[in-house]
C-alpha cells in the first residue's frame, strides 16, 4: 500500500482547487476567477485499492497587502513541511512569470520531489511554445517530473496519479476509507456561499467577502443552514444585497443547489449580510470566521 501527503501550491488562480476537485471526483474546493479564492488549507483524501494519497490544496502564495494575506502565505508555506510530494501549479497559458519564480524560490530548499505541473495547456495554442517553455523552465529547478495538464479537461490526471503513487512511501492507510477531507460540512456549506458571491459580482466584490456558517441542523428530510456573509464596507453589502434582495437571492439558490447535491438532502438556507470594517487586518476575526485556529 502507498500512502503519504501531497501539497499543492503555486500563484493564485492557478487551479489548485480544481485539481482537487478533478482529482476526488467531487466539488471539495470552491473555484473562482478571482484571485486568492482558497483561504483555508483543506485536505482532500484520495482513495483506491493500492493507495491513499492525502491532497493538500494551499491557499495561493502571493505579496500580501494585509494581515490577512500574511496568514495565508504563512499557513501555504507551513504546509510544504512534512510532505511527501510537493506538486507546483503554474498557469502556463500566461507563462512562466515572475510570480511564479517567486514561488519556487520558496521551495528550491525543500527535500522532497517537486513536479512541475503546468495547467491550463487547452488554452495554449500554439505547441511549439509550449515546448519552449518547457525548455527553459527546466533550466530554473531540477524538477522530480515536468506534466502538461488542463485541470479542468481531466488532461494527464491520470499520468500525474501513477507518478504520485510511485514516489509515495510503502504504509498503511492514514484514514479511513470513508474520509473525505479535514474540514468541517459546515465550513464547506459557507464555502458554497462565497463561491457565488464571487460567481456573481464579477470583479466588484475581490478579497472584501468570507462567509460564516452559524447555524447548522439536520434531521432525516431537511438540512436547516444559516451562513453569515462577511464584508468590510456598505457599499460592498448593498452590491451583494441588490435590487429589492434579487442578488443575495441569486445566491442563495446557486449555493442551495451545490448544498443539496453535496448533502444528498433538501436544504433551508437562509443567508445575511453583514459589515465588519476593516475585518481583514483584524485577527480578533480570524477566529470567529474559520480562518484561523485559536492556538495559532
Amino acid at each position: 500500500m502507498k500512502c503519504g501527503f501531497v501539497s499543492i501550491v503555486g500563484r493564485p488562480n492557478v487551479g489548485k482547487s480544481t485539481l482537487l476537485n478533478t482529482i476526488l471526483g467531487m466539488k471539495l474546493a470552491i473555484t473562482s476567477n478571482v484571485s486568492g479564492t482558497t483561504r483555508n488549507v483543506i485536505d482532500g483524501i484520495y482513495n483506491d485499492e493500492e493507495s491513499q494519497i492525502i491532497f493538500v490544496d494551499t491557499p495561493g502564495i502571493h505579496k500580501p497587502n494585509d494581515k490577512l494575506g500574511n496568514l495565508l502565505n504563512k499557513k501555504a508555506y507551513s504546509n510544504t513541511e512534512g510532505v511527501d510530494i510537493i506538486l507546483f501549479l503554474v498557469d502556463i497559458s500566461k507563462g512562466f512569470g515572475k510570480g511564479d519564480r517567486f514561488v519556487l524560490e520558496r521551495l528550491k530548499d525543500k527535500e522532497v520531489p517537486i513536479y512541475l505541473l503546468l495547467n491550463k495547456i487547452d488554452l495554449v495554442k500554439n505547441k511549439e511554445d509550449l515546448l519552449k517553455e518547457i525548455d527553459s523552465i527546466q533550466k530554473e529547478y531540477h524538477f522530480k517530473e515536468i506534466i502538461p495538464i488542463s485541470a479542468k479537461k481531466k488532461n494527464n490526471v491520470d499520468d500525474l496519479i501513477k507518478c504520485i503513487k510511485r514516489d509515495l512511501p510503502e504504509m498503511d492507510r492514514i484514514y479511513s476509507e470513508e474520509e473525505l477531507t479535514n474540514v468541517t460540512t459546515r465550513f464547506i456549506m459557507a464555502e458554497f456561499v462565497r463561491e457565488k458571491v464571487l460567481e456573481l459580482t464579477h470583479d466588484e466584490i475581490p478579497h472584501t467577502v468570507t462567509c460564516y456558517t452559524e447555524n447548522y441542523e439536520e434531521d432525516d428530510k431537511i438540512v436547516h443552514i444559516q451562513v453569515l456573509i462577511v464584508v468590510d464596507r456598505d457599499n460592498i453589502k448593498k452590491i451583494i444585497i441588490g435590487k429589492q434582495g434579487s442578488m443575495l437571492k441569486e445566491i442563495g439558490t446557486r449555493a442551495r443547489q451545490d448544498m443539496e447535491e453535496f448533502l444528498g438532502k433538501k436544504v433551508f438556507l437562509e443567508t445575511y449580510v453583514k459589515t465588519l470594517k476593516n475585518w481583514r487586518d483584524q485577527e480578533k476575526y480570524f477566529v470567529e470566521l474559520g480562518l484561523k485556529d485559536e492556538d495559532e
